[in-house]
């Protein structure tokens, strides 16, 4: 049988992440469990997180982290739910909204053929307007074509070829998780180092267009256009800080 478990890591989220957890309480399939790990937050998250276990249409479970930084929190979460039985494995982040059938899509994604998924990203049209939503559509879109051309992520010992995923759209089996060696634990970004272990791993990676998430555009608020872009193209935050809150 499986076992679908929903992974969300979270670090002073409070303000936003009954937004995420109402979103994923109206998913069309319910059949799967929550667990949201938050990253020693120094806020009131765990609070928002447990007023919402206790209204939940699914089973909710809460850890801590310690250890700073989203892989880390990503890492221990897939792993706890490995252990508790988990053989399918999805992703969001605490400030997006994923659409009401994420969790079909990931579901029919995974057991069309077992291995890794990656999903579509809209931006939340709740934090910018049509220019910049646009503006976030065109940072994705030059970061997706770098990561094709990038030299690391070309190379005989990749199964599938490169193309961008975003760590808050994805789905995963369990035995893949394990065999390719899990998320890297430290701080984002994460995405494209865990993707190429993947990618070392296994072929059966695919993209669901029906499974999508709103992404937060907040970091291109806080970085600017050129900021943002250093940012998915993994070269990291520079001088600001990765934690754009």
């Amino acid at each position: 049988m499986t076992q679908l478990w929903v992974v969300v890591p979270a670090y002073n989220e409070a303000a936003r992440i009954t937004a995420t957890l109402d979103a994923l309480a109206a998913q069309t399939d319910l059949d799967f469990t929550l667990l949201v790990v938050d990253n020693n937050s120094l806020d009131a998250t765990t609070g928002a997180v447990r007023a919402f276990a206790a209204r939940a249409p699914m089973p909710v479970h809460l850890i801590v982290e310690p250890e700073k930084g989203v892989g880390c929190a990503v890492d221990t979460g897939f792993r706890h739910a490995i252990a508790a039985g988990a053989t399918l494995l999805a992703r969001t982040d605490a400030d997006c909204l994923p659409c009401p059938g994420w969790i079909a899509a990931a579901r029919a994604a995974l057991l069309a053929r077992p291995g890794f998924v990656a999903g579509r990203l809209t931006a939340r049209d709740d934090e910018h307007g049509p220019l910049g939503r646009a503006a976030f559509r065109f940072v994705v879109a030059v970061a997706s074509a770098f990561g094709r051309l990038r030299p690391a992520n070309r190379g005989a010992e990749f199964l599938a070829p490169y193309r961008m995923h975003a760590g808050n759209n994805m789905a995963i089996t369990a035995s893949l998780y394990e065999a390719c060696g899990g998320m890297p634990r430290r701080p984002s970004p994460t995405d494209r180092t865990f993707l190429n272990r993947v990618r070392r791993s296994t072929a059966a990676i695919t993209r669901s267009r029906a499974m999508v998430v709103a992404n937060s555009t907040r970091r291109l608020r806080a970085y600017g256009l050129r900021g943002a872009a250093r940012w998915y193209l993994d070269r990291g935050s520079g001088e600001l800080t990765p934690d754009p809150r």
